[in-house]
């Protein structure tokens, strides 16, 4: 994949806009599960930015690229499972 000056500008701009949003669901949502998911999705949408467009993955070995993928795909949901399950984990990894 080849990337444009305008193509890293609009993935610059997205990167900005979600983490204004980002900002905005931490500032002004109460803390629960629907604010949580938001984060999760803001979360993905910014790592596959990165990935696809700053890191220059186009060009590399497709399972380097889906391992990479995966990785920003797993961090929002353990963010998800935390919330969900927090305490439990809480639990099971103290000494």
């Amino acid at each position: 994949m080849t990337t444009t000056p305008r193509t890293l500008t609009l993935a610059w701009l997205a990167l900005v806009a979600l983490t204004l949003l980002g900002i905005t669901l931490g500032e002004w949502e109460s803390p629960g599960l629907w604010t949580t998911l938001a984060v999760a999705a803001v979360m993905t949408l910014k790592g596959r930015l990165v990935i696809d467009h700053f890191l220059e993955l186009g060009n590399a070995h497709r399972r380097i690229r889906q391992l990479v993928r995966l990785y920003a795909a797993l961090l929002p949901a353990l963010v998800v499972l935390t919330h969900l399950f927090g305490p439990h984990i809480a639990r099971l990894t103290t000494l």
